[in-house]
């Protein structure tokens, strides 16, 4: 017990000693924006946006401790999960602060708990070496989550995005018009990730350039032939609406095919909950009478 509270003691101090260690430092916001730019598009935050919040502190201590402890992987390979996710925001150093954070204040949770309900020091300690792994990889693992679901989500709406351009475009639009009026129209991250094409055209970027940029940043088959069929019809001289038609019945295909897989799938997921749920219960409705029936008549 002695060993454990000393244990916490210290990573309460380590604690106390980043925090304010980032609290005394500079904030400098106006770096950040400007890194920032290049790698997302995004504007940064203005100096007339409240400051103090409870936020704003965390994001800058993750940031402080990324960048004294490093990236603790590629950087290019963090970028790219990140975008993926839609975390625009969010740099590699400070993802790799929030793991530090992460791995610091879980293992103190379980200290807490396990003083509080008395456990036995080997349990503990199993358990404390366990909430530091688990500290350290959730941050990661929420953004792997949220970066697959958010392409699937992509992928589920590229087929009613590439029928709106195929109307617009055969109406008389441009396609960057068309884009324009399909990121009105898409909510989610389609639309984010429309909009943000459209933004940086406007901060000066080509027409080629966003669209592999929105490529790199959704990276996923079906993203991938639109982006490709589009460029390839524009310096070809084809026919967008054309090749647009044609690319909405493949990827409805695409689509449908990803359907029946994930059914032909359902039946081996559901063999998990009977055996370890359902079954037993059963087994125990239908026998525990006549098994009681039995040693009754023994015992008799």
């Amino acid at each position: 017990m002695i060993l454990i509270l000393l244990i916490g003691i210290t990573l309460i101090g380590v604690t106390a000693a980043l925090l304010a260690r980032a609290a005394f430092m500079p904030r400098a916001r106006t770096a950040d924006v400007l890194d920032q730019i290049p790698s997302y598009g995004y504007r940064g935050r203005t100096e007339s946006e409240p400051a103090g919040t409870l936020r704003q502190a965390f994001d800058l201590l993750a940031a402080r401790l990324g960048s004294l402890g490093g990236r603790f992987g590629s950087e290019t390979e963090l970028k790219s999960k990140l975008m993926a996710a839609g975390l625009y925001t969010m740099t590699p150093g400070k993802l790799a602060g929030y793991r530090v954070i992460a791995a610091v204040c879980v293992p103190l949770a379980w200290l807490w708990i396990a003083v509080n309900l008395g456990l036995s020091p080997l349990v503990a300690l199993g358990g404390f070496a366990f909430a530091i792994l688990a500290g350290w990889t959730i941050p990661m693992s929420i953004v792997n989550r949220k970066a697959r679901f958010r392409t699937a989500e992509v992928d589920q709406e590229l087929p009613e995005l590439i029928d709106l351009l195929v109307v617009t475009v055969e109406a008389g639009l441009g396609f960057n018009g068309s884009l324009q009026v399909a990121a009105e129209r898409f909510q989610g991250a389609l639309g984010e990730e429309l909009r943000l094409t459209l933004q940086e055209q406007r901060m000066g970027l080509s027409s080629d350039e966003s669209l592999r940029n929105l490529l790199s940043r959704c990276e996923t088959p079906s993203m991938r032939s639109f982006v490709r069929a589009i460029l390839q019809g524009e310096s070809l001289g084809v026919s967008i609406g054309q090749i647009m038609r044609d690319l909405a019945t493949e990827m409805r295909k695409r689509r449908r095919q990803r359907a029946e897989e994930r059914a032909q799938r359902a039946p081996i997921k559901i063999l998990f909950p009977l055996i370890l749920l359902i079954f037993p219960a059963m087994f125990i409705v239908l026998l525990a009478p006549a098994v009681f029936a039995v040693m009754e008549a023994f015992s008799g």
